[in-house]
Parts: C-alpha cells; sequence; structure tokens
C-alpha cells in the first residue's frame, strides 16, 4: 500500500524520476503557479528598471532572488499541469523558492549598512562592514546546508528511502537562517533607536516600508523552519493554504514594499552630492 498522497485525478506516469506520490502533500495550484510567475515578474522589471535608473548595485541581490523564485513558480506549474509526481520538479521548485530570500535577505543587510553610513557610526550597535559579513557569512552557510539537505530529500524520494535525516539537516539550515536574521532584527532595532540621536534624517516612510518587508522575511521563515520541524507529509505541508498564505505572499509583500520604499529614491551615501536623502519629491525628512 502505498503512503502518501495520490493524485485520483492524475495517474502516476511511472517515470524513472517519478516518486510514488506526490511529494508536496497536494497538486500544486495551477492559479498560484501563474499567480507567482506574473508578480515576480511583475517585480523584477520593477527593480531592474530602480536599479539601473538609480545606479544602487549593491541591491541587486533582489534581482537574483526574484529569478530564483521565477524559476521555483515555473517548475510550479509543471508539476501542476504535467507531472506531480516528478521529483526533479519538487525538488527544482524546493530549492529556489527556499533560497530566494537569502538574497532577499542580503538586499536588507546592505541597506543596513547604508543607514549607518548615513546615521553615524557612532549610532550603530555594530559597524557596517561587520553587519555585511557577519549576517552573510551566516546566510551563505545556511543556504549550503538548505542545499544539500533539499538535493539529498530528492535522491532519498528517487531511492524510495526514508527522507528524515537529510529533512533535518535541511532543517539545521533553516534553524542558523531564522536565528541570524532574528539576531539581526535586534540590530536593526537598536541602530534604529540609536539613531535618533543623530542629526541625519531618513524618510519615514522608507524607515516603515523597511522594517514591513524585514518582518515579512522573518515570517516566512519562521514558517519554513515549523514546516521542516514537523516534517515532510505534515500538517503544515501537505496544505497549499498555508504555503500561500505564509510562504507566498509574505515574499510578495516584501519584494513590493522594497521597490516602493527602493534604497536608491530616498538615500545617498555620505558624500554624494547629486542625490537627495529624503523622500523623492518631497520637502520634509521625519
Amino acid at each position: 500500500m502505498v503512503v502518501g498522497y495520490v493524485d485520483p485525478n492524475f495517474p502516476n506516469p511511472m517515470g524513472p524520476h517519478d516518486a510514488r506520490i506526490v511529494i508536496y502533500g497536494y497538486t500544486p495550484s495551477l492559479a498560484v503557479g501563474i499567480l507567482g510567475v506574473a508578480l515576480f515578474l511583475l517585480a523584477s522589471g520593477l527593480h531592474l528598471w530602480l536599479l539601473l535608473k538609480t545606479k544602487t548595485w549593491y541591491f541587486s541581490t533582489m534581482l537574483v532572488g526574484l529569478v530564483l523564485e521565477i524559476v521555483g513558480y515555473i517548475f510550479r506549474i509543471l508539476s501542476s499541469q504535467q507531472d506531480p509526481y516528478s521529483i526533479p520538479w519538487f525538488v527544482v521548485q524546493y530549492f529556489t523558492i527556499v533560497v530566494a530570500p537569502v538574497f532577499f535577505s542580503a538586499a536588507i543587510y546592505t541597506i543596513v549598512s547604508v543607514l549607518i553610513s548615513i546615521y553615524g557610526r557612532e549610532h550603530a550597535v555594530l559597524p557596517p562592514n561587520v553587519i555585511l559579513g557577519v549576517f552573510i557569512t551566516f546566510d551563505v552557510v545556511a543556504t549550503i546546508i538548505q542545499i544539500a539537505g533539499a538535493a539529498l530529500v530528492g535522491v532519498a524520494y528517487s531511492n524510495e528511502k526514508d527522507p528524515t535525516t537529510p529533512s533535518n539537516i535541511l532543517l539545521a539550515g533553516l534553524s542558523i537562517q531564522v536565528a541570524s536574521f532574528a539576531i539581526f532584527l535586534v540590530v536593526l532595532g537598536w541602530t534604529l533607536i540609536r539613531a535618533r540621536q543623530s542629526s541625519a534624517k531618513v524618510s519615514s516612510v522608507f524607515l516603515t516600508t523597511l522594517i514591513l518587508a524585514t518582518l515579512a522575511i522573518f515570517l516566512r521563515t519562521c514558517f519554513r523552519v515549523a514546516e521542516g520541524a514537523e516534517g515532510l507529509m505534515s500538517a503544515l505541508s501537505v496544505h497549499e493554504a498555508y504555503f500561500g498564505a505564509l510562504e507566498f505572499a509574505p515574499v510578495v509583500v516584501a519584494v513590493f514594499l522594497l521597490a516602493y520604499g527602493h534604497p536608491g529614491r530616498y538615500l545617498k551615501r555620505p558624500g554624494r552630492q547629486d542625490e537627495k536623502r529624503m523622500e523623492p519629491n518631497a520637502g520634509m525628512t521625519s
């Protein structure tokens, strides 16, 4: 007897790369897949335009993450329409969608680095180069572990073996990521509190969008840790409603907030006289 979800409306092709069950725990929704591709394509266009217009090259990791999101949702569409049992398609979409927010986090780290340069290092908890070095290093380590875990999960299902150990490896990577991001939230909050003493002012709109986008990414990361802790084929992983509400929606909100509150529109590094450190076309800062 096959244990796991089998779509009664989608016969298993039983190809060499097909699992005996649908590893998702459900057949992915075509609507979610199309919506994901469309929204992330739109966000990519916005971020590319803003990147070229403002030349904020340090924020280019946003585009890398968006490309990964698009690839992931393309493979969810393929799974929903052609073969939900395909192990390679599951692994590709899982890997790209799980890893993409790491690049969004890196972009947020660079924003904080620029903010510290604006406010003055005396108002920061840590120097900007330390923030970039420490948190990006944690993300790189976490990403490598997640890639290894996702690949091993695919191998385990291909060989019809217990995926518990590779799932735990994946969980370890996610746990490192959520722990480091939680520490970063403390650093961000502390920096913004101390920055009140700085004579430099940054748009409240920008700071609000930054905080909301950061919290959205953190919510999504916490969901992935909870999902990994429960294990594959558990409640959080076999209901696409959780995926839509706690993975898809927070990331969409974050990338569009970071487009609206793009640092190229609101920030300038000290010494650059051709840009304004305030809201575009506005005469006030807060």
